[in-house]
């Protein structure tokens, strides 16, 4: 389903139901930063965020963790337009070497957990030292044998609805939205 603003509208969110305000996102990432400051301490952090959809959630972990850290970027599509693909493809490469690194995976939603579960292996496999999971949303459903059982850290549980805003996307749209809704029709 692709949204779009219509005459008869007067914002682009009109079709949105508000689940998770922008008040209640920066509270629960201002506590995800507190845990993963204490988790981390003394530990060498490198942060890396599944781009595109995580660099909302992403941006402001960082701020959010009082330690020093290295970031980096991973692009990586499971979605084609709006549908959910089997197909997981690695759309660019880690910037830094994750080899001895303690690094912290950050993605917008764990779905499938497919996307997380391949990533996980990828950086293992190049000799990370550590490698734990952040996630905005955790959507309640189902996960196939494959995919990641749930994440070391997560903002919110949702229900299994289309949901955009802060990184969650319609056809690339809707990302910079503060908050996180449901699409209405």
């Amino acid at each position: 389903m692709k949204l779009t603003m219509t005459p008869q509208s007067n914002t682009f969110d009109s079709q949105i139901s508000v689940l998770f305000t922008q008040e209640q996102i920066a509270q629960r990432v201002q506590q995800m930063g507190l845990e993963m400051t204490e988790f981390y301490r003394g530990k060498a952090l490198t942060v890396v965020a599944l781009a595109n959809g995580a660099l909302p959630f992403a941006s402001d972990l960082i701020r959010a963790i009082r330690l020093p850290l290295f970031v980096d970027s991973l692009a990586i599509a499971s979605y084609h337009g709006d549908q959910r693909g089997n197909d997981i493809s690695f759309r660019s490469s880690l910037k830094l070497d994750p080899a001895n690194r303690h690094i912290l995976l950050v993605d917008e939603v764990l779905d499938s957990g497919r996307t997380l579960n391949v990533t996980r292996r990828y950086v293992l496999e190049k000799r990370a030292q550590d490698v734990r999971t952040a996630v905005m949303i955790d959507k309640q459903v189902p996960r196939p044998s494959d995919g990641l059982p749930r994440a070391d850290w997560t903002g919110f549980s949702a229900p299994d609805a289309y949901l955009v805003g802060y990184g969650l996307d319609s056809h690339e749209l809707y990302r910079n939205l503060p908050y996180i809704g449901v699409v209405t029709n």
